[in-house]
């Protein structure tokens, strides 16, 4: 039987563009994964590690014009964004080359013996090794930064591993021509091929993560595709990480005082984070918790009147866009909810955004309005208008993790009058990161970044975006009473590689 085609569709027109490959076979996801493992010693020598990411960023921008033209081809989202987000793709290439130099995320740990402590301490040397091979599920709805060159890769390469990149069937000729340019990038430097695997197919990426030599995996997509893929990775003969991001609602709390001290601010700002990409970002704000009253009146005007000065868009493809259409519609039909701006398609091809609005007592307890509790991909949200803290407090209890959780505070609110820190308090448990007067969408790149959160957000505790990300691919390693000849360079008493320490319990630069 002959592979299937992989095609590149135009999501504007929902035509083919051109053939890119061909589903790979179990013996060629077999072939990438192997030719990742032999290429594991290529990548120990932290030095070219960092120039390789350094060049990988050099040569993403060097083809820059062709990789965002291809990208806006098969995505439908733009130049300006597309550009704004390999410009962030290759910031965090550089970003990870210099933790990489620094050396911290090794985190050495030096204890020399103590015949004094209880019980007796021997040497102990420890560090952290990489884990081996990853695969990377690629992302829909950031195509460089969740992607081929995105920050699963980038942290895997950082720490020293090999990877093989499951590409997302809504942009595979971007992933072919974003791998050459890595692999491109690897050549400079001496490295193989295979420190960059890629295949396609949704057979593929079941047989990669079976792979008995792939070590971990990092996945951003649905909460279905995600936990199918994280109970194999746990059903395996020796189960492996799952770092996947699955799903998210990103609640948000208004306070009556916030309502009534800046409504039309709020509106605005919340029409514009949840609009952003056709409502195509992780970090949507998909669950508005508003008060009842004049303030929060306000507010659901000026939010409409910022929605529908919204053009209608195109979505990744078209099967998201009918589950939108659908998802829609089916919250419509609940009791209770209304639709100040209907959302829904908008043409042929496109969407439009909306609004839709429920008494928060209808989520307060189990019933068919859970559906509203539940993350809707695209350009909605749903306005839960509250009548006090009580339902509020009811309604927070019924969410599952989140990525962000966002409070909205009046100035004396934000100075420590009120309940601002009781509802802080009550937002920190939801969620990976929570904000006080600002919106979700965007995720900085920084070393205190944290981008994960409690299930199903997440399927595990670590970040996705920021310097720690690195940590998801490594393992701790310790070496006792083993003679100094014998140990790696990075545990030696002389510390040849001037690396950051703990040693006998003091932190040592």
């Amino acid at each position: 039987m002959a592979a299937a085609s992989v095609w590149s569709v135009d999501p504007r027109t929902g035509k083919q563009r051109e053939q890119v490959a061909v589903e790979a076979t179990a013996q060629e996801v077999d072939a990438a994964v192997r030719a990742a493992h032999e290429a594991r010693d290529a990548l120990a020598d932290r030095g070219v590690r960092a120039a390789f990411l350094r060049s990988c960023a050099d040569e993403l921008e060097a083809a820059r014009e062709g990789l965002v033209e291809t990208a806006d081809a098969e995505t439908a989202l733009g130049p300006v964004r597309l550009n704004g987000e390999l410009a962030r793709t290759c910031y965090q290439l550089r970003a990870f080359a210099g933790i990489v130099e620094e050396g911290a995320f090794l985190d050495v740990i030096i204890d020399h013996p103590d015949d004094s402590a209880t019980p007796p301490v021997p040497d102990l040397r420890r560090f952290k090794v990489p884990l081996g091979v990853v695969a990377v599920y690629s992302a829909s709805n950031f195509p460089f930064a969740f992607s081929v060159p995105g920050g699963d890769t980038a942290s895997a390469l950082a720490a020293g591993c090999p990877v093989v990149v499951k590409a997302h069937p809504d942009h595979p000729a971007l992933s072919e021509l974003a791998a050459k340019v890595l692999r491109r990038a690897a050549a400079r430097h001496g490295l193989p091929d295979g420190v960059l695997g890629l295949v396609h197919g949704f057979d593929a990426g079941l047989e990669l993560i079976r792979h008995p030599l792939v070590a971990a995996a990092g996945f951003t997509g649905s909460v279905r595709g995600g936990r199918a893929l994280f109970d194999a990775a746990a059903a395996r003969p020796v189960p492996i990480p799952f770092h996947g991001e699955l799903g998210s609602l990103n609640p948000v709390v208004v306070t009556e005082a916030a309502a009534a001290e800046r409504p039309e601010e709020i509106g605005a700002g919340l029409a514009g984070s949840m609009t952003l990409g056709v409502g195509q970002f992780c970090v949507k704000p998909g669950l508005v918790l508003v008060p009842s009253g004049p303030g929060g009146d306000r507010l659901v005007k000026s939010l409409t009147d910022a929605v529908s000065n919204v053009e209608s868009g195109v979505m990744l493809d078209h099967r998201m866009r009918d589950n939108f259409v659908a998802g829609v519609a089916e919250r419509t039909r609940l009791d209770g909810v209304e639709s100040p701006l209907t959302p829904g398609a908008g043409g042929e091809h496109t969407v439009s955004a909306g609004i839709l609005t429920v008494p928060a007592g209808k989520l307060t307890r189990e019933g068919e309005h859970d559906l509203l509790l539940e993350e809707c991909f695209g350009p909605v949200t749903v306005v839960a208008r509250y009548t006090d803290e009580t339902e509020v407090r009811a309604v927070l209890s019924r969410l599952p993790g989140n990525l962000t959780a966002t409070l909205q505070l009046s100035a004396e609110e934000a100075q420590g009058q009120g309940r601002g820190a009781e509802l802080l308090a009550e937002l920190t448990p939801l969620a990976g990161r929570v904000l006080v007067n600002g919106w979700p969408t965007g995720v900085a790149v920084a070393h205190a970044q944290h981008h994960g959160g409690p299930y199903p957000a997440t399927t595990s505790t670590s970040t996705s975006v920021g310097g720690t990300a690195i940590e998801r691919w490594l393992r701790p390693v310790a070496y006792q009473n083993t003679p100094e000849a014998l140990l790696p360079p990075e545990l030696r008493d002389d510390n040849p590689l001037g690396l950051p320490r703990r040693i006998d319990g003091r932190l040592e630069r």
